[in-house]
């Protein structure tokens, strides 16, 4: 799936845009969302589940890298980073920002969406994925949403 849709968009164009305590952070969806995609669905099934209480997950693309734990909350979860890089170097700023809470709903929810277009795409291209694991467990995600 990866593979899938560092091909379908363009590496100049297409970008989501993370914010983080006010910090608008770019992530194109061609280089960076492809890299995520292995860590990010699984993270989102297990936020998802009712015994969730944490996880850390590694995001390792060249433009965004840093390292997340999560942890429940209540109804909301904490997401405590650390910052390697990212378009725009603003490691420093969103270190100095610390750490973000936010309902697990909307954490999950504003994940999803992104999902939501990936899927979307992959299936208007017709795209013939080798292994569809990863992309029936994003369509899984999105049916539960």
């Amino acid at each position: 799936m990866a593979v899938a849709v560092g091909e379908m968009y363009s590496f100049a164009v297409e970008d989501a845009i993370l914010v983080w305590s006010l910090v608008p952070v770019r992530l194109s969806y061609g280089y960076d969302l492809a890299a995520l995609l292995d860590d990010l669905v699984p993270l989102l099934e297990e936020t998802r589940r009712a015994g969730f209480s944490d996880a850390e997950v590694f995001w390792g693309s060249d433009t965004f890298s840093a390292e997340w734990r999560i942890v429940r909350e209540g109804d909301s979860l904490r997401v405590v980073a650390r910052w390697h890089s990212t378009l725009g170097n603003y490691e420093s700023l969103l270190a100095e920002r610390g750490d973000v809470v936010v309902p697990a709903r909307e954490f999950v929810g504003q994940w999803v969406k992104l999902l939501r277009r990936i899927v979307t795409d992959i299936e208007a291209e017709c795209v013939d994925l080798e292994d569809d694991d990863l992309f029936r467990r994003a369509k899984a995600l999105l049916a539960a949403a």
